[in-house]
């Protein structure tokens, strides 16, 4: 048993889970400001050109719907199957929105590294002579 927490301690304090560690808690936090970005910001615009707000946008393939004006909300027959694609356009903006983020810093990086290496060439030219040998 000690041997297992040893060799679990070991893995721990390898820099890569803790990396990874800091990568999922920072990706969790930047999942929310992303959804807040196209739920409060984005969104709204959206519904602006529609003339609606476009979460609720809704189908219904098999039943009946009705407008309830006291409570504001829409009612569906019994056996009703809707299907709510409002909310799967979000879903997919979300989507665009992280994937052209990490893309955007992806390529920050990518350049930085570039230059340092450029950087580092001028500053060592003989250096990778070195390691060639």
């Amino acid at each position: 048993m000690k041997n297992f927490f040893k060799d679990f301690r070991a893995f721990i304090a390898k820099g890569n889970v803790l990396d990874l560690a800091v990568a999922f808690i920072i990706g969790a936090a930047f999942n929310a400001i992303v959804k807040s970005l196209v739920n409060d910001i984005l969104m709204p615009i959206v519904s602006l050109v529609f003339g609606k707000d476009t979460t609720n946008l809704y189908w219904v393939m098999k039943g009946s719907s009705a407008f309830n004006p006291v409570t504001g909300e829409t009612v569906f027959s019994e056996n009703a199957v809707v299907m709510y694609y409002g909310n799967f356009i979000n879903e997919v903006i979300n989507f665009f929105i992280i994937a052209l983020t990490i893309f955007v810093i992806i390529r920050v990086f990518s350049r930085i590294q570039g230059r340092l290496d450029g950087l580092k060439q001028r500053i060592y030219p003989d250096k990778e002579e070195v390691k060639e040998e």
